[in-house]
């Protein structure tokens, strides 16, 4: 049972989610996961005048994903960071080009999920999960998100990003805020949550 997480990370808080994503879902037995990101779209002298450099340097060892990976996927658990309420522009990009997996129904019946990362508290996560369903539901996937099984989710204790749609976490304005905790402990939770009702439909 393979669970694929596809991403887009400029600065690393995407990236960290996503490896959260994977540890939970490696804790579903008999679940090979694989962790992909989308084509970048940007050039080397805007991610440079972005400060962003380094954090792409980082991005280098992980593979890009393909249609042929979305297709041999059981479950798709995709991860983008929010521009102005909605999904990047890069994963956009990505998702406009698997007419050919909607053409011959590749992608019916398998689970997909969301999770993200805005600047601010308010600044669009649950708008760019939900905006993001649709594509899938397009697709025919079964959609998945983050239950409130997730006791963090209805903490008051710390600012702190997850919703039912997903798990998100707040980078701040200048991205120097990392994921906490309880934001990692979601992303994992929603992993898990994700390869567990994989697992039960490959049954």
């Amino acid at each position: 049972m393979k669970v694929l997480v596809v991403f887009y990370s400029l600065y690393g808080h995407i990236r960290q989610m996503a490896e959260a994503v994977a540890e939970g879902a490696r804790e579903v037995p008999g679940a090979h996961v694989e962790i992909k990101r989308v084509p970048e779209t940007l050039s080397p002298e805007i991610i440079e005048a972005m400060g962003a450099t380094a954090a792409q340097k980082q991005m280098e060892d992980i593979p890009v994903a393909t249609n042929d990976d979305l297709e041999s996927a059981d479950a798709i658990i995709f991860g983008t960071p929010t521009r102005f309420g909605n999904m990047i522009a890069q994963m956009r990009n990505f998702l406009d080009a698997t007419g050919p997996l909607w053409a011959k129904g590749a992608l019916v019946g398998k689970v997909g999920s969301v999770f993200t990362s805005s600047a601010t508290q308010h600044g669009g996560q649950e708008s760019t999960i939900l905006t993001f369903h649709p594509t899938l539901l397009h697709h025919g996937m079964v959609v998945a998100g983050l239950p409130y099984a997730f006791a963090g989710q209805t903490t008051v204790d710390e600012i702190t990003g997850g919703s039912p749609y997903g798990a998100s976490t707040i980078a701040g304005g200048d991205g120097s805020r990392m994921p906490s905790k309880n934001e990692l402990d979601g992303a994992r939770f929603q992993g898990k949550f994700v390869a567990e009702i994989a697992a039960k439909l490959a049954k």
